[in-house]
């Protein structure tokens, strides 16, 4: 049989529980503590101004270089994953959270910008065939490798590029 008819199923990979563990599972830093809570921490626009501060605080202290070293990938899906879900909450489209490799092969809009990353998530529109990498930019703004001054930034011009 011809495998012509067979299109590639796309895999949901939901990472709202995983974006939620940055207010879940806080470290000992009192800031931390403080600071990243559920409160704090509620999806919107406004709160990637805290996530901006721990970002900053993970890239510009010891105590910070330490986590990032031990738990790079998990602290850039983390924070990656909320990014996502603050973007994906204002924009109010057909945004969902798939397995990147699934979507490598549904769409061509990935156009293989992962090569061998561990990136495992991508918010995509199966409408628009548009696809949000905001785990990937994460994990290039812990790297020093962004073209955004902070996350901020990136989140609202993600919002008014996809409205």
């Amino acid at each position: 049989m011809i495998n012509f008819f067979k299109k590639t199923k796309l895999k949901k990979y939901d990472l709202k529980d995983i974006a939620q563990l940055l207010y879940l599972d806080v470290s000992s830093d009192p800031w931390d503590k403080e600071n990243l809570t559920k409160r704090n921490l509620d999806f919107t626009i406004e709160s990637v101004r805290y996530i901006d501060i721990y970002v900053k605080r993970l890239m510009d202290t010891e105590f910070g270089n330490g986590l990032l070293s031990i738990h790079f990938d998990n602290l850039a899906e983390r924070i990656g994953a909320y990014i996502g879900e603050v973007i994906k909450n204002n924009i109010k489209q057909d945004f969902y959270w798939y397995k990147s490799d699934s979507v490598h092969h549904y769409s061509s809009n990935l156009n293989g910008a992962f090569g061998n990353s561990k990136i495992q998530g991508v918010l995509y529109s199966k409408k628009k065939d548009k696809v949000i990498l905001s785990l990937h930019l994460v994990s290039q703004f812990l790297k020093g490798d962004s073209p955004y001054s902070n996350l901020l930034i990136y989140v609202e011009e993600t919002i008014k590029e996809k409205i």
